[in-house]
């Protein structure tokens, strides 16, 4: 069977997958619906404002009686969305959300650059709309593993979840599902995990995995591998990265592994490679960085002996360079000590033919 045929039956078995999913989402919509019809958060909603007015009331009379003390109560502030009250009286708990995203029209995830959209932006706006969420960022203890830049992407950590594990407990909130029909399209929430009050996403983590994808024409890849191995162990990447001198103290990193290796896919004879590579945490724009002066060597504009040179901070400050571009950067894997992710779209986990497989 020829490779085209092959994609076209992997095409059809994934269509059919997703059609089966939307009928199994509709029945749950469905029940959704026949749940929410027999709320009660309508009554109490219609209750709280006659209470408020009968305060009100009463602060008046209290004023109008010759009351000595005066100045005015402070506002309430409102969450917009939905009334906070409503939803205190329920039980809260840590939860952590794995994430997946094509980031090629977001500015980064972070939404701390004060450009929209971001990931995380979006995000917020989901929990705030489903009300998973009470309060800001420092009131509810949020973190993040880390900060990818404008367009790069992430991939959800599949191989640590056992596969008893898809779908959640019974009478759980699947907040996969809940989340993902809000988010939109290409951001995914693909699984959910509780969590201890003390656990942080950002100092949890034990390690970060990157994948960045090139076409290997015309490159030397055995001499940027060999290269690419000088980058193991921990080691300063100031000459490496985008200088932060305001957040960062220091520049040593520690880089775990790192791989070229082909993927499973070629167009019209072309052949995809992947850099893969795995360290506790990266710099700023580091992955980039590094990948530049690899294609550099790969070309033959440098020698691997470069690698050495930029490590050796002590002789040699950043030359300039441009970055690698951010599109084919990937945030694979983000690995975590006993944490059991309950997944979504088990036809998506199990597809033969994923990217970078």
């Amino acid at each position: 069977m020829s490779e085209g045929a092959e994609e076209v039956i992997n095409l059809r078995s994934q269509i059919t997958c997703l059609q089966n999913r939307v009928r199994e989402l509709e029945e749950e919509n469905a029940k959704f619906s026949s749940r929410l019809s027999r709320c009660r958060c309508n009554e109490l909603q219609e209750k709280m404002p006659r209470e408020k007015s009968e305060n009100l009331g009463e602060e008046r009379g209290e004023m109008n009686s010759g009351s000595k003390r005066s100045g005015r109560k402070k506002a309430t502030r409102k969450t917009p969305g939905y009334d906070t009250r409503i939803m205190n009286h329920h039980p809260r708990r840590y939860v952590a959300l794995k994430v997946m995203y094509f980031g090629q029209r977001f500015y980064g995830f972070s939404q701390e650059a004060q450009m929209d959209p971001s990931i995380e932006s979006e995000i917020f706006k989901a929990l705030e709309t489903t009300r998973l969420l009470i309060g800001d960022k420092k009131e509810i203890q949020y973190s993040r593993c880390g900060r990818t830049d404008k367009g790069v992407s992430a991939f959800g950590q599949r191989e640590t979840v056992p596969e008893e594990q898809d779908g959640p407990p019974e009478g759980e909130i699947d907040y996969v599902r809940v989340l993902n029909g809000v988010l939109p399209k290409d951001i995914r929430i693909v699984g959910w995990c509780p969590v201890s009050s003390d656990f942080s996403a950002r100092f949890s983590c034990l390690s970060r995995e990157y994948k960045y994808f090139f076409w290997g024409d015309n490159l030397n890849l055995s001499v940027m591998e060999t290269a690419g191995k000088k980058l193991i162990g921990e080691h300063d990447f100031r000459n490496f990265c985008k200088m932060d001198a305001l957040n960062v103290h220091t520049y040593r990193r520690n880089v775990m592994s790192f791989k070229i290796s082909p993927c499973d896919m070629r167009f019209e004879g072309h052949q995809l490679y992947a850099i893969k590579i795995k360290g506790r945490a990266f710099l700023w724009h580091q992955v980039r960085c590094i990948v530049a002066v690899l294609f550099m060597i790969g070309q033959g504009l440098e020698s691997p002996e470069v690698i050495d040179a930029l490590l050796d901070t002590r002789t040699l400050r950043k030359p300039q360079y441009l970055m690698a571009p951010e599109i084919p950067l990937v945030l694979l894997s983000c690995e975590f000590e006993g944490l059991k992710f309950f997944m979504f779209f088990r036809c998506w986990t199990s597809s033969p033919r994923s990217l970078g497989e």
